[in-house]
């Protein structure tokens, strides 16, 4: 049975202010891909993807969230960051294809700009001396 305590732990990530931005972005969109055309084969791709990167932000930061290791915190974020520029870029994709409403793509694009700005900080407050060596070699802290 859960704790009180439990409970505000597993609500943490969903209270950041940096997982707030990425459910904003994640509804636009949303709200955005709404306005796609399933019927156009190209564009329905992209709204697919669009989607995806939006949800995979979301994920992740709330996994980031969930651990304390700096490596694990640091893959997340690499993801985080890797998805967020792609969506950025799909507004070239839709003007590509004629998507009509593709202006309206710029308002994610600005959404995503602030959220990139709560990233530096939210990347900054990883602690790199809670860690487990990585392997790999990628995501072991600096020095």
């Amino acid at each position: 049975m859960f704790e009180e305590d439990d409970e505000e732990d597993l609500n943490r990530p969903f209270e950041t202010p940096i997982y707030k931005k990425a459910e904003a972005i994640f509804e636009l969109t949303s709200k955005i891909a709404d306005l796609i055309p399933d019927d156009h084969e190209e564009l329905a791709f992209v709204k697919r993807y669009m989607l995806d990167d939006a949800s995979v932000i979301c994920a992740k930061l709330a996994g980031a969230e969930a651990v304390d290791l700096y490596d694990i915190k640091m893959e997340n974020a690499a993801i985080v960051r890797k998805r967020a520029r792609e969506l950025s870029l799909h507004i070239h994709s839709l003007r590509l294809h004629g998507f009509k409403e593709a202006e309206y793509f710029q308002i994610i694009r600005d959404e995503i700009e602030e959220f990139r700005l709560l990233f530096i900080d939210w990347v900054a407050s990883f602690d790199p001396w809670n860690y487990i060596i990585d392997r790999w070699g990628l995501f072991n802290p600096p020095g």
